[in-house]
């Protein structure tokens, strides 16, 4: 077995929502990103990379790469997924946690939850996610951005 942690964290500013999990969140801001910017799928591919030894996610999709700018991220998770079915991994289970003020995540952990499941081939009682605030701390509690950590297991 091989442990994977990730981490992700982007600028958020006025806009009309976010797509976090792979799912499209509705609300007053949006997420500066050179991708799509969800935070969660890239904190979950940096554990998956990190679980595999496999590098970080600037190594595969560099962000001076002008062929690859505004990509999903669930087209980067489903590269990652191909090279691991390769090399004959499969996941075990993984913990995320989100960290910012805005947006809520409690009405839509289940919907993140489900689409992860989804995009993963992976049981959803085996996906684990949490949310937090700061209580006002750092950038992600004054509202300049927002991010998560993830953890992951995998075993070949």
């Amino acid at each position: 077995m091989r442990i994977g942690q990730g981490y992700d964290a982007h600028k958020i500013i006025p806009g009309s929502g976010m797509t976090l999990g792979g799912v499209v969140i509705e609300c007053n801001y949006s997420i500066e990103a050179y991708s799509d910017g969800d935070i969660i799928i890239h904190s979950l591919i940096d554990a998956l990379l990190g679980a595999a030894a496999y590098g970080d996610l600037g190594a595969i999709f560099p962000s001076d790469d002008k062929l690859i700018e505004g990509i999903s991220s669930t087209s980067m998770l489903s590269t990652v997924l191909e090279k691991m079915k390769e090399d004959q991994y499969k996941i075990i289970n993984i913990d995320l946690t989100y960290i910012g003020q805005v947006p809520k995540l409690i009405s839509y952990r289940e919907e993140i939850r489900s689409s992860l499941s989804r995009l993963l081939g992976v049981d959803i009682g085996d996906i684990s996610c949490k949310a937090t605030t700061t209580d006002g701390l750092g950038f992600e509690g004054k509202t300049e951005g927002i991010s998560c950590h993830c953890v992951v297991l995998i075993d070949r």
